[in-house]
């Protein structure tokens, strides 16, 4: 196995002629998880308009993550440079680059990409361990709030996706460092 120093990775910006691209990829990445929880018939993991209202959100970047001069992965990230309250907005790596450090690293160039950021936002749905252990474990994140039918994401509301009902919330307060 890697060790992460031995990962070298770039974020490299997408062209607009990719985005079709990136979205499948997103999308068949985020579907491995959810076939695995719920099934074949689990529906649409992650809807192409949601992917295309965060990769165009005010202060959006949208990055292929590459390794070796190949795409392994890729991300958005949202800047507010008002507040340095940003967002991790989408952040994978194709299911044949699991486990070799390739989402560390790249969010490790995400904190270098961005050294101004107070406060870093993420979400997750409970069913994801992978990330969840990442988030937390790998890369240093707080649970600050689960989201339920009883505590609803006030921002987001997801009925039509697999799982939806139920996310965690995290942040990593960089000023902590």
């Amino acid at each position: 196995m890697n060790n992460i120093s031995d990962i070298k990775i770039s974020l490299v910006p997408i062209n607009e002629n990719e985005r079709a691209n990136f979205i499948n990829a997103l999308q068949a990445a985020f579907t491995v998880a959810v076939v695995k929880e719920f099934g074949e018939s689990a529906g649409e993991v992650i809807p192409k308009e949601d992917i295309e209202k965060s990769m165009d959100a005010p202060g959006a970047e949208t990055y292929h993550i590459v390794l070796d001069g190949q795409i392994v992965g890729g991300t958005v990230i949202v800047i507010h440079p008002s507040t340095q309250h940003n967002s991790l907005d989408l952040l994978f790596v194709n299911p044949n680059g699991h486990g070799r450090g390739v989402g560390l690293a790249a969010w490790k160039s995400i904190e270098q990409l961005h050294p101004e950021t107070e406060i870093w936002e993420t979400h997750t749905p409970y069913f994801e361990k992978r990330n969840i252990h990442f988030y937390v474990n790998k890369c240093g994140f707080n649970i600050v709030e689960f989201y339920n039918p009883r505590h609803l994401d006030p921002h987001t509301p997801r009925e039509d996706i697999a799982g939806a009902e139920y996310f965690f919330r995290f942040e990593k307060d960089m000023r902590r460092r």
